[in-house]
C-alpha cells in the first residue's frame, strides 16, 4: 500500500464552499482519500513493472533478431536456387539455339545444294 497525501482538509473546505454540507464534505474527503490510497501503485511495484517490461522488449530483441536471421538465410537459399535455375535455363536455351543452328545451315545448304542441281 502506498501513501498519498491528501489535503482532505482544503478539499473539504472546497466542497462546502461549493454547496456541500459539513458531512457531506467530510465523507467525499475521506471517500476519495480511501479510493486514491487503494488505487495507487507503489514505487517498488512502478519498478517491477518497468523491469518486466525490459525483459519482454529484450526477448522481443532477441526473437526479432532470430527470425530476422532466419529470413536472411531463407533469402539467401532461394537467391542461391534462383540462379542455378538460371544457369541451368542458360545451359538449355544455349543448346536449342545450337541446335536450331545447326538445322536451319543443314536445310540451307540442302536447298542450296537442290537449287544448284535443278539449275
Amino acid at each position: 500500500m502506498t501513501t498519498f497525501v491528501l489535503d482532505t482538509l482544503a478539499y473539504s473546505e472546497t466542497l462546502k464552499a461549493g454547496g456541500f454540507s459539513e458531512q457531506q464534505a467530510a465523507t467525499q474527503a475521506r471517500a476519495l482519500a480511501e479510493i486514491l490510497d487503494r488505487q495507487m501503485a507503489t514505487k517498488a511495484e512502478v519498478t517491477e513493472h518497468e523491469n518486466a517490461l525490459r525483459r519482454d522488449i529484450e526477448a522481443l530483441r532477441v526473437e526479432l533478431k532470430r527470425d530476422i536471421r532466419e529470413s536472411e538465410l531463407s533469402l539467401e537459399a532461394k537467391i542461391a536456387e534462383t540462379g542455378t535455375r538460371i544457369a541451368e535455363t542458360k545451359a538449355d536455351l544455349t543448346r536449342w539455339v545450337i541446335g536450331v543452328g545447326f538445322l536451319q545451315t543443314t536445310v540451307i545448304i540442302g536447298v542450296l545444294l537442290k537449287v544448284a542441281k535443278l539449275v
